[in-house]
């Protein structure tokens, strides 16, 4: 059996070849339950944000189940093999385990330490969970990764200052205007992301936001958190006419502002920062070329990111440690699972033969009254308990070994467990 991680992430691939891939939040469900239903999947689970569309898998088949997934991967964005392959990332095992775990710890993230990443890893398992495609291994591999998350953001300072995307965008787009005061500041979105945009914007002393939202309701709640001001996408023209600073972060999927949208809406003369931090983006190519407007996308978060994270390097070794320590306390306990159904098997061996006994021997009780019976019972079940207990502890104990292997076809072939 083998734990499997492949996909495109921010280092594997162009944000191009990325936005290509990512699943929309409702989306997932159904890949999970397409990947499960692969002949050589036993259990999945899809990891899929604006950096990163990784699929977790145990198989048995390992080549089996690299070919089903980078199908899965191809149909997705429409790309023939030859196309995906050289952007593909893979590990297996011990690596697969260590980079979620880094994954989770913010080691991997475009934004080093950022803490928007551990409630995904957190979304991936539990709708992995809901369509019952995760069990025993991905159960353990998850419940450690987010133990790996929480130690690196408790233990060390991986996470403080900036630490997510939408912080950073904002902090990128002051470092770029030098202040928001007397700044018409728009964010388009009002999800998770938009959320955090917003109230970065009013940390950051934005005289005026304006919060555009298909859905109203969700906007107006986003706006008077932040004393802002709803708009509907009715009014989006109107908004994008007089706005300095444009960050967007929906999930349509298609371009939100094109070159023809903002060339009708906007003087040709007032300039604009864009930055867009959706996947699939929310900015059509062409907006770039438009004169006065400069576009930002992921692509130039992480290269500022990149430039300013040197106060977080130090940290980067002490979160490592605590990577290696879980992966190997990770490792010991998947290994001890490995004897968890021959253990169960001599438990259920022992018990029928202690209950076949009790029943052979049952007219000799028929004088003992309720609390004798249950006295027996007890006494034959502590027995039985005591015996394996011992022998169970060193099966688990020794799993993986050479000595473990021994002993567990011994076991079985002394107890005829098949």
């Amino acid at each position: 059996m083998s734990i499997l991680v492949i996909g495109v992430n921010h280092r594997s691939g162009p944000l191009s070849l990325l936005e290509r891939v990512t699943l929309a939040p409702p989306d997932v469900p159904k890949a999970v339950a397409a990947l499960a239903a692969r002949d050589n999947v036993r259990e999945v689970a899809v990891l899929s944000t604006c950096n990163r569309t990784e699929i977790y898998a145990v198989t048995e088949k390992f080549h089996g189940a690299y070919a089903d997934i980078r199908d899965f991967l191809c149909d997705l964005g429409g790309f023939p093999p030859d196309e995906l392959h050289p952007y593909l990332f893979a590990q297996h095992d011990e690596a697969a385990v260590a980079h979620l775990f880094e994954v989770a710890a913010g080691l991997d993230s475009a934004v080093i330490g950022e803490s928007e990443i551990l409630g995904q890893v957190r979304q991936a398992w539990e709708t992995a969970q809901a369509e019952g495609a995760a069990r025993l291994t991905l159960n353990l591999l998850f419940r450690h990764a987010l133990g790996v998350g929480k130690r690196a953001r408790t233990e060390t300072a991986i996470g403080r200052g900036t630490a997510s995307v939408s912080h950073a965008a904002v902090e990128m787009a002051v470092d770029l205007l030098g202040s928001l005061v007397d700044r018409r500041v728009l964010v388009i979105g009002a999800g998770a992301m938009g959320e955090g945009i917003a109230v970065a914007l009013h940390r950051a002393g934005a005289s005026e936001i304006l919060v555009a939202n298909r859905t109203a309701e969700r906007g107006a709640a986003l706006a008077d958190r932040v004393d802002g001001v709803a708009l509907g996408f009715e009014r989006l023209t109107e908004a994008v006419a007089t706005a300095d600073l444009v960050l967007t972060c929906t999930g349509s999927g298609e371009p939100v502002l094109t070159a023809d949208y903002l060339t009708l809406a906007r003087s040709a003369s007032r300039p604009l920062l864009i930055v867009d931090i959706a996947v699939p983006r929310d900015v059509d190519a062409a907006v770039a070329d438009l004169e006065h407007v400069t576009v930002l996308d992921l692509d130039d978060l992480r290269d500022w990111a990149d430039r300013g994270r040197s106060h977080r390097l130090g940290e980067l070794e002490r979160v490592r440690e605590i990577v290696r320590a879980e992966v190997d306390r990770f490792e010991h306990e998947a290994t001890a699972l490995q004897a968890a159904p021959l253990v169960a098997a001599i438990r259920e061996h022992a018990e029928d033969v202690r209950r076949s006994e009790l029943e052979r021997f049952a007219s000799r009780f028929a004088d003992l009254d309720d609390a004798e019976i249950d006295a027996v019972e007890a006494l034959t079940r502590g027995i039985v308990a005591k015996l394996l207990h011992h022998p169970s502890v060193r099966l688990k104990q020794q799993a993986g070994t050479p000595q473990g292997e021994r002993n567990a076809a011994a076991v079985a072939d002394l107890f005829d467990l098949g």
